[in-house]
């Protein structure tokens, strides 16, 4: 299991647009991933509505978690996507 910690930087956080690219990454991966709000509340990252319930916003710390399949090599592809993108 990989865990890595991001701070998002989207200005209007993790909305329609950058969630629904986010699920289309993830699926594209042999591991199941969840994300996880500072506060506790965690979801996997296949769930578009899920994420989006999440709230999360500009400057919020999210924790995501790769488990199973190439965990190393999806875990860097997740980080350079979450900076590419949120």
């Amino acid at each position: 299991m990989k865990t890595f910690q991001y701070i998002i930087t989207e200005p209007v956080g993790i909305h329609a647009r950058p969630a629904g690219l986010l699920v289309k990454e993830v699926k594209a991966l042999d591991s199941a991933v969840t994300i996880k709000k500072a506060e506790g509340k965690s979801v996997a990252a296949t769930k578009l509505m899920a994420i989006m319930g999440l709230g999360i916003k500009q400057g919020d710390t999210v924790s995501v978690t790769v488990e199973g399949g190439n965990e190393d090599a999806n875990a860097v592809a997740l980080e350079e996507f979450f900076k590419e993108n949120l």
